[in-house]
């Protein structure tokens, strides 16, 4: 008799990372000429899961993104896991954006990973649990190439796969 297998499709961010990054980039920032006199910062709500940045200048806040986005990356934080707003300017001249870290697959992404396993017309159930999408079937084969469709579909979200079981 086959056993049972599933795994779960999951976004979970390292909050220590993120935290990393974003120490490094405000050293980075902290040394570089075109930084100096400038005023600018970036912070991390934890609880919202969001990066406040905010810089005296749009064209500043712009050099922020640009080296925050890069030490995340060699942070291995996915960028496709950050929703950034557009940048807002205040009349003083000041900018400032919100990038907001995803936590967890949202409930329309969820819908969709669901209803492309169903389409697929394969062996594998998928159910949505709170913010995480768990896979099962008895035949490991069926299970990958459900796998190879959720990362192929263009989801515009980030996914990672977890609890194999």
């Amino acid at each position: 008799m086959a056993s049972e297998h599933s795994y779960d499709v999951v976004c979970k961010l390292d909050k220590q990372e993120v935290t990393n990054a974003v120490q490094q980039t405000l050293q980075e920032t902290g040394q570089r000429y075109d930084f100096k006199n400038a005023k600018y910062e970036i912070k991390f709500d934890q609880t919202a899961m969001t990066l406040n940045l905010s810089a005296d200048s749009d064209f500043r806040l712009k050099g922020l993104s640009d080296i925050l986005d890069t030490r995340m990356a060699k942070r291995n934080i996915p960028l496709t896991a950050i929703t950034r707003e557009p940048i807002e300017t205040t009349s003083g001249g000041n900018a400032r954006q919100v990038y907001k870290l995803q936590t967890g697959i949202p409930s329309d992404k969820a819908k969709e990973i669901v209803k492309l396993v169903k389409d697929m017309k394969l062996k594998v159930q998928a159910a949505i649990q709170s913010d995480q999408v768990r896979i099962s079937g008895k035949d490991l084969d069926e299970l990958q190439a459900a796998q190879k469709a959720i990362l192929k579909a263009d989801l515009k979200i980030f996914v990672q796969f977890v609890n194999y079981r």
